[in-house]
């Protein structure tokens, strides 16, 4: 432009703003903002990928920790504490009966309860190595046969709407910390517990819960079981000898023959004969174990010992289903284990 033109231009009046204050701070307010946003874009930018990024590093983690617990648990077979609380925390199988999954902490649970007596008693297994390895090969056998033999009872629990409760658990709990005639504190039964089993609370009432629901499936499935049950009761509470009635029904006799220690590991007899009095007849009552009823008879007792003749009726009918599903291979494991379903060997 023209110096002459510049000057034209600078003398002509200047354009008249017709619009209204509302408007000029609208228009201000907008561009301030759009001068801003050019700051503000980058920003959010540098936040969504950051986001991406925390996440993939995230799932990154998940999968490469899996990857490790899977080896580890499924491949290597490591029982070790830290992976054993995972387990409880996190309910991956170890194998699946019928249809109903097994859980590794429950398979975890029964081996080391199993294996650390033995442990305690001898320091390790065996100074050779493959010793070693075979003895926990056969307690691994054992607790995952055992585990799902559990998992079999809570699937047919479940059919037969058999439930157990809080308070049959802590029933069974009492009873078991007064075994043998002593009553100890709760203190001194977890100690126990910990020092015998490496069993804390939660896990013992886990396995006594696991024993309630088998006991309530074996008596509501074994018909012929409580049948043979009730007729021997009613044979020897008329008077009849317990050795005959025994025979007589094909059922197993059993006697003491002399005093022996109220702490004998039998089922729960020695236990439940203390409680009475010499020539009282029990009613039929379950073993420890859950496998069978028990009727016994007091014949004496003396400082914490007792002498007893008693008789055994077992339960067949869950050990025949156990079988029959085992035999049609509905048993799947996740795992690879030695040994027999039912010796370990």
């Amino acid at each position: 432009m023209s110096k002459i033109a510049k000057k034209i231009k600078a003398k002509l009046p200047a354009k008249a703003d017709h619009r209204t204050e509302k408007e000029k701070l609208e228009d201000r307010r907008e561009e301030i903002l759009s001068k801003g946003r050019k700051f503000k874009y980058p920003v959010q930018f540098a936040k969504h990928r950051l986001v991406f990024i925390t996440i993939a590093l995230a799932t990154l983690a998940l999968i490469l920790a899996s990857a490790l617990g899977y080896v580890a648990l499924y491949k290597a077979q490591n029982t070790s504490d830290i992976l054993y609380r995972l387990t409880t925390v996190i309910p991956v199988p170890v194998a699946k009966i019928d249809g109903e999954s097994v859980r590794y902490s429950d398979y975890l649970m029964i081996y080391r309860s199993s294996i650390t007596p033995v442990q305690q008693q001898n320091g390790t297994f065996s100074n050779v190595k493959d010793d070693e390895a075979s003895f926990q090969d056969y307690y691994k056998r054992a607790a995952l046969t055992e585990a799902e033999n559990y998992s079999y009872a809570l699937k047919l629990a479940h059919q037969l709407d058999i439930k157990i409760t809080d308070a049959q658990v802590d029933q069974a709990f009492e009873e078991h910390r007064k075994l043998g005639g002593t009553d100890r504190s709760r203190e001194s039964f977890l100690k126990v517990l910990e020092d015998n089993f490496g069993m804390n609370e939660r896990e013992y009432r886990r396995m006594l819960y696991l024993s309630l629901v088998r006991v309530g499936v074996s008596k509501k499935i074994d018909a012929e079981a409580t049948k043979l049950a009730n007729e021997a009761l009613s044979k020897v509470k008329n008077g009849e000898d317990f050795k005959e009635v025994a025979d007589g029904l094909g059922l197993e006799f059993n006697s003491t023959n002399e005093l022996i220690d109220v702490k004998n590991v039998d089922g729960g007899r020695s236990d439940r004969a203390y409680e009475m009095n010499p020539g009282d007849i029990s009613d039929v009552f379950v073993s420890d174990n859950g496998d069978c009823y028990y009727i016994l008879k007091l014949i004496e007792k003396s400082d914490g010992k007792v002498n007893y003749v008693s008789i055994t009726i077992p339960f067949t009918e869950f050990e025949k289903r156990l079988n029959n599903v085992r035999e049609e291979n509905r048993v799947s494991e996740y795992i690879e284990l030695t040994g027999d379903f039912n010796t370990g060997v």
